[in-house]
């Protein structure tokens, strides 16, 4: 009986600690200031266009720790973010090489686009390890997951 107290109560702390660590945010605006603290008087580390995926490390009022794909972190303003879900193309870094953007999900796909390492793309829909994508300038289709960061 005890344990199933004990039990009940850790499920409790579970939700109500709520681990934001995993939640992913998207930049609102364009230009939007990731701090090197929660607050105006701290220097900026880096601005982000909109869309850009951010991971959430943790809350603070109303400032959110975050984390890039690249592993810079820092904070950013509660209302410049998004929870509309974005990903960007981690792969090819420093290289002219691009990835597939296909009609389908799958290689056999026909390939209706590319994209370069750092390209930010809206996250529709997933399907068997593909996720299908828009670009803000209308190209839809399907990218491989692994291929891109924050479409955990």
């Amino acid at each position: 009986m005890k344990l199933r107290y004990i039990l009940v109560i850790v499920a409790v702390l579970f939700l109500i600690c709520n681990p934001v660590w995993a939640k992913m945010a998207s930049v609102k605006g364009d230009n939007v200031n990731m701090r090197k603290g929660p607050g105006t008087n701290n220097s900026i580390v880096w601005a982000y266009d909109r869309g850009f995926p951010l991971k959430v490390i943790t809350e603070k009022k109303q400032w959110v720790e975050v984390i890039d794909f690249e592993g810079d972190s820092g904070w950013i303003y509660r209302s410049l973010l998004s929870n509309a879900p974005h990903v960007i193309v981690k792969v090819n870094k420093g290289s002219r090489n691009k990835v597939n953007i296909r009609s389908q999900p799958g290689k056999k796909g026909k390939i209706i686009g590319q994209a370069s390492y750092g390209v930010v793309f809206s996250r529709l829909e997933e399907k068997n390890g593909w996720l299908k994508v828009e670009h803000e300038s209308g190209l839809k289709g399907w990218l491989k997951k692994s291929l891109v960061w924050g479409g955990e």
